[in-house]
């Protein structure tokens, strides 16, 4: 699988670059691209990103700066994909209409999520393992299910996981 005609910036990781398929997409500064990613033309990764494993992401594809996708993390780019015209002949570039997609910066979409097309995942937004994203998710939204609902807000969740811990008291070893 290639890397052709890509614009990949300064300290990018693709440390297997034969397992991946990227071409005429954008790549910026410190991003890590895990293997059996393929990253489709007309798309972009913003700095310092961390794209997982086994990840498509198509054309018409905006990603944020910082932003975390999980393990076999799937984009669509049509609302109503068909194989072939009305006359029958196979669809080609141009035959299809292209929905763009667009992460904000700082989001995580979770491992086997599913991005349908024309979505925005606001920034900082939490999407959660095995999510189908349907609709727009709100700044700082955690969304889960399928199709997904918002369940809670990143900002409390970090605000409390950052509280320091009251210390356990250690309990005295029980010998038999």
């Amino acid at each position: 699988m290639p890397i052709t005609d890509a614009d990949i910036e300064d300290d990018v990781g693709i440390f297997y670059p034969d397992l991946v398929n990227i071409y005429g997409c954008e790549i910026k500064a410190g991003s890590r691209i895990g293997p059996f990613v393929e990253i489709q033309r007309n798309s972009s990764i913003g700095p310092r990103c961390k794209v997982s494993s086994h990840t498509f992401i198509c054309e018409g594809v905006s990603i944020g700066a910082e932003v975390f996708v999980g393990h076999g993390v799937v984009f669509t780019n049509e609302l109503y994909p068909e194989a072939t015209n009305d006359d029958g002949s196979l669809k080609r570039d141009g035959d299809w209409d292209l929905v763009e997609t667009v992460v904000g910066a700082r989001a995580s979409i979770g491992s086997n999520a599913t991005i349908v097309a024309g979505i925005t995942i606001g920034e900082g937004a939490l999407v959660g393992a095995g999510a189908v994203v349907t609709r727009d998710v709100p700044p700082y939204a955690i969304v889960a299910g399928c199709p997904a609902r918002v369940i809670g807000d990143t900002r409390e969740k970090r605000a409390r996981s950052r509280r320091p811990s009251r210390p356990v008291p250690a309990k005295p070893l029980q010998i038999a």
